[in-house]
């Protein structure tokens, strides 16, 4: 039986979305039983940082080769069983007392379930995303049913980790994802129908890039992410 003291560690020699080759370790465990399936501005510095200079030996290729890409290869399936792995790299990120917020629901091309959410893309992000072979809408428990009991304050930003774990292990698998949230909120929540304290908040597109990454990237300085949260010593 796995365990997550004692997890069996899985190896593997990775192609990245962008098809750099690196090896990687994890471990996976099985899913949960039981579970009835419905818990499911200051101003900063930019700076152009040349792809290859950025992604240097400092993180991990999984995080320095991770880009999100506005075109996908209509062919690149996403089988049950790379679901199975997203959706578990998800569920072992970390939450506030262990809450465990956050719920999805994957939709792929071919299943009665995809067209309900492609029909609520806005015009920006149909173009590309439909295109992908996995959508998943992202929801996180704000609330304990419809009485506004707070289930957790940091429902929200739980739910980032764990999309966050779900997108690097894309990467492991050499598949890209794209978070995005353009899209019909009010429709697509009026559509699914989530449960009494359940919310709707993004939406991630996964599958094979068809575009490769910028050459150039922007991103603040490490420096600049110290100091933009604070006033310059010396203002008033």
């Amino acid at each position: 039986m796995w365990s997550r003291s004692s997890p069996r560690p899985v190896r593997a020699r990775a192609r990245s979305a962008s098809g750099r080759s690196y090896d990687i370790e994890w471990s996976a465990c099985p899913w949960p039983s039981g579970s009835n399936g419905n818990e499911p501005p200051g101003q900063s510095v930019v700076r152009d940082v040349p792809h290859d200079l950025e992604r240097s030996d400092r993180i991990h290729p999984l995080l320095a080769d991770r880009f999100s890409p506005y075109k996908f290869d209509p062919s690149g399936l996403v089988d049950d069983h790379a679901l199975e792995l997203l959706l578990e790299a998800a569920r072992w990120s970390p939450s506030a007392g262990n809450s465990q917020p956050w719920g999805f629901f994957p939709v792929r091309p071919g299943e009665p379930d995809h067209e309900r959410v492609l029909r609520h893309l806005a015009p920006s992000s149909a173009r590309w995303a439909a295109d992908a072979g996995l959508l998943v809408v992202a929801l996180t428990r704000r609330h304990v049913d419809d009485s506004g009991t707070v289930y957790s304050e940091f429902a929200d930003y739980d739910l980032g980790q764990a999309v966050a774990h779900l997108s690097i292990q894309a990467q492991a698998m050499g598949l890209a994802s794209h978070q995005f949230r353009a899209f019909d909120l009010e429709a697509l929540t009026g559509e699914l129908r989530p449960n009494p304290g359940w919310s709707i908040v993004s939406m991630i597109a996964v599958g094979r890039a068809a575009d490769e990454p910028p050459v150039v990237r922007e991103r603040r300085s490490t420096a600049d992410l110290r100091a933009a949260p604070w006033r310059p010593v010396g203002d008033v």
